[in-house]
């Protein structure tokens, strides 16, 4: 299964471009990630609304067709590791591709909230949106290695 994170912005510190590469590049076979970086919107007092949209309409166009989208968002559910790997499995066998999607610093632009199937939140803490890219893509193997039955995860 092909999990695609897009995520708002495009220069992040090297440890977050690192951290993310690491988690990644062990996902091979059955289940893979990439990252599509989406360019933030220019900043403009009293704008905040036009801005978000206009980083909505770069990720909506960045979306695999049909695919099942989850937004990264504080007030979505929350997910154990194990019922993340069994919420893998079901998307695995729905034979859609999944979508994570990260707002940049603003958050997320309502047309991709509007698009989710569902909403994901890592923590009830506000994390960077660089963080969160490295969080994710560690979540996602940890899940991987308990459907796998890999010693990563020890539960």
């Amino acid at each position: 299964m092909l999990m695609r994170l897009i995520a708002a912005g495009t220069r992040l510190p090297q440890w977050i471009d690192d951290g993310f590469a690491e988690y990644a590049g062990r996902l091979q076979g059955e289940y893979r990630l990439e990252l599509r970086e989406i360019a933030l919107a220019q900043r403009s007092a009293g704008n905040l609304r036009q801005t978000l949209a206009r980083e909505g309409e770069r990720m909506v166009a960045a979306l695999p067709a049909s695919s099942y989208v989850v937004t990264l968002q504080v007030t979505g559910k929350s997910m154990s590791t194990e019922a993340l790997a069994q919420f893998l499995q079901a998307r695995a066998q729905d034979g859609r591709a999944l979508a994570l999607c990260i707002g940049g610093p603003d958050g997320l632009a309502a047309a991709i909230d509007e698009r989710a199937d569902y909403r994901w939140s890592l923590s009830s803490l506000t994390l960077p949106h660089g963080l969160a890219r490295v969080v994710v893509a560690e979540a996602l193997y940890r899940a991987v290695s308990v459907i796998k039955g890999h010693p990563y995860h020890r539960g």
